[in-house]
């Protein structure tokens, strides 16, 4: 199993675009008959609302029915999950899934759902060149770099916090109302250092306007192979924005199967590959049910540990 926790952990501010736990029950009638909800709790725009429209149009055309992509922003994405969680577990109502969840997991004390039982896994003006000069300098200035990130809690935040706890380094956390702000004041050199998503740096990197320095994910990215990763310089260093489809628990397994199989031939289609390329996405081999529900009781568990260790509280 070890061997796919690594390649599963290789996804990068990027998709894994899998289906759901089976569970024994059988839905009987072709399946779908009627259209499908897809529900995002990103903002219409993000980079997981136009990735859950490419898989909903897929999905459109080959299981002959409208997956209607449908977004529910706010509070971290648990108004999105709540509503999966409370639909009829049928297979008409889907949870794009991603990193927030498993964090959330850990971030929030009382929830009227637990997303590990409930849903089934179906660089600006700044003197640093590099990551080891950018340590460098974060060690003989503590304190004094200012750390943007899309919210407390969020991706962006802790896998800053996980490379503060890991290079020894102290910087100031600036967490705003998304991302747009949080650039926007890179850009303007309000803060120093950001851990962004790429498909909101990758315009700005490619206009000269952001430096990057490093890539966290495991492995090099395609859109931006110039870069090395911050694992190079940190051993075992790595956060994945990752994303994935899920569904409430209990839904028939052929009704699972069926969304496995297709979501898993989108991911290698050509087109919609190009697509996510471009997006600075890097997508995972396809895999099972099985496995993606233990890469998300994984990737919880890491994720626990950094907000425990950081002290992070919801607000």
């Amino acid at each position: 199993m070890r061997k796919r926790r690594r390649r599963f952990l290789q996804l990068a501010a990027a998709v894994a675009v899998l289906a759901a736990a089976p569970h024994p029950a059988s839905s009987q009638a072709a399946y779908p008959t009627r259209p499908v909800r897809f529900i995002v709790g990103q903002a219409a725009g993000s980079s997981s609302d136009i990735t859950a429209r490419l898989i909903a149009q897929w999905l459109s055309e080959r299981l002959h029915q409208q997956f209607v992509v449908e977004a529910r922003p706010g509070a971290g994405g648990n108004i999105a999950t709540e509503a999966v969680v409370r639909s009829p577990p049928d297979g008409y109502t889907l949870l794009l899934v991603n990193a927030q969840n498993t964090i959330n997991a850990a971030l929030y004390e009382q929830l009227s759902f637990d997303f590990l039982r409930d849903i089934a896994p179906v660089t600006p003006a700044f003197p640093a060149k590099s990551v080891p000069e950018f340590i460098a300098y974060a060690k003989a200035n503590p304190g004094k770099i200012n750390m943007a990130s899309a919210g407390i809690g969020g991706p962006q935040h802790v896998a800053g916090e996980l490379f503060k706890f890991m290079a020894g380094v102290d910087m100031t956390h600036v967490p705003y109302r998304g991302t747009t702000p949080a650039v926007t004041d890179l850009l303007a050199g309000q803060v120093q250092v950001m851990f962004d998503v790429t498909p909101t740096a990758i315009p700005q990197i490619t206009a000269g306007k952001l430096r990057p320095l490093a890539v966290t994910t495991a492995e090099r990215l395609a859109a931006l192979p110039q870069l090395p990763t911050i694992g190079k310089f940190l051993k075992g260093y790595e956060a994945s924005a990752w994303i994935g489809i899920g569904v409430p628990k209990g839904t028939p397994a052929d009704i699972v199967a069926t969304l496995n199989r297709e979501v898993n031939a989108a991911i290698v289609d050509s087109t919609i590959k190009h697509r996510l390329d471009e997006l600075g996405a890097m997508v995972v081999s396809p895999t099972s049910p099985t496995e993606f529900a233990s890469f998300i009781a994984e990737d919880a568990a890491k994720w626990a540990k950094v907000i425990k260790s950081a002290g992070i509280k919801p607000q």
